[in-house]
């Protein structure tokens, strides 16, 4: 079995601290913020806390995807090694990083013609597109064969269930993701939109929960409704939120509660820089197996 590693990019949003100690080498996202161009190096340039206190201040993050020249750069650091690489990228529902990559392994082909590059398409975001990273580090942990493993990704990749909702509209409708005047009335009225991310790994709004606790309660009860095995559900389950730790706890606790089996098990880290700059604070995402996104 030829050596290979599992590499992905920054808005997989797991803390740098998980990567390294797992050695699943990432590529960075970058965002601009003030006129100053920032790479998404998981908080260690820009701290999430500072990160996220400018944007209530009024500040309005701009984000930049990894270019093709970036991807070469970062894939010939491992090819030069000898090592076959699985790239897994950030949903191409929400972002054109997916082509860049593609360009870059296409350009370098020729040069490595004896080494194996794929690229895939997670089809997820944030942490969503994290787990499916955790995953497919098992499996290569585990010795899974090479083209193994991307068959078992590319198998799996829409078992990922992503479910989530916000109470800061103003990030969402900056983005196009909901007119001004849901995003002014929903504020008024205190509505939660409750998101989730389809077969085509775009953000789809699906439901609406009057207030932040109803918002929690939905997404739970998505999970129960989903996840693989129902209540005994014992796969990983991750949960991302952006600038509201209290709120991911409480969903966590809620959770641990309903799925005896997931206690102690659930990873909660922050939403980074890049998709941080789209939802803005007070974003809570919940992510875990399930059965597949159909539409």
């Amino acid at each position: 079995m030829n050596k290979y590693i599992i590499t992905c990019s920054s808005t997989a949003d797991l803390s740098k601290e998980y990567l390294d100690s797992r050695n699943i080498p990432y590529v960075c996202f970058h965002f601009t913020m003030d006129g100053v161009e920032y790479p998404d190096d998981l908080g260690v340039t820009v701290s999430y806390k500072e990160f996220y206190k400018k944007i209530s201040d009024g500040a309005t993050p701009t984000t930049s995807q990894i270019n093709s020249e970036d991807y070469e750069r970062f894939f010939k650091k491992y090819l030069d090694q000898g090592l076959d690489i699985i790239h897994i990228t950030l949903s191409s529902g929400i972002s054109g990083t997916y082509n860049s990559a593609l360009i870059a392994a296409d350009n370098l082909k020729d040069k490595y013609p004896k080494q194996q590059l794929t690229i895939i398409d997670s089809l997820s975001a944030s942490a969503g597109y994290g787990l499916l990273v955790a995953y497919a580090k098992d499996n290569l942990d585990n010795r899974m064969d090479y083209d193994d493993n991307v068959e078992w990704i590319m198998n799996h990749r829409l078992n990922v269930q992503s479910h989530f909702f916000s109470t800061d509209l103003t990030s969402f409708f900056r983005g196009g993701r909901i007119s001004r005047s849901s995003a002014i009335f929903g504020t008024a009225l205190n509505i939660c939109p409750v998101i989730d991310i389809n077969s085509e790994g775009k953000l789809i709004p699906r439901s609406k929960a009057r207030g932040k606790k109803k918002a929690m309660h939905q997404i739970v009860l998505n999970m129960v409704e989903h996840a693989k095995n129902g209540i005994n559900y014992d796969g990983k389950c991750f949960i991302s939120e952006s600038d509201c730790l209290d709120d991911a706890k409480a969903v966590a606790a809620e959770i641990e509660e309903l799925f005896p089996k997931l206690k102690g098990k659930i990873v909660i880290t922050s939403i980074g820089t890049v998709i941080g700059s789209h939802t803005g604070p007070g974003t809570v995402a919940l992510f875990f197996m399930g059965d597949k996104r159909q539409d």
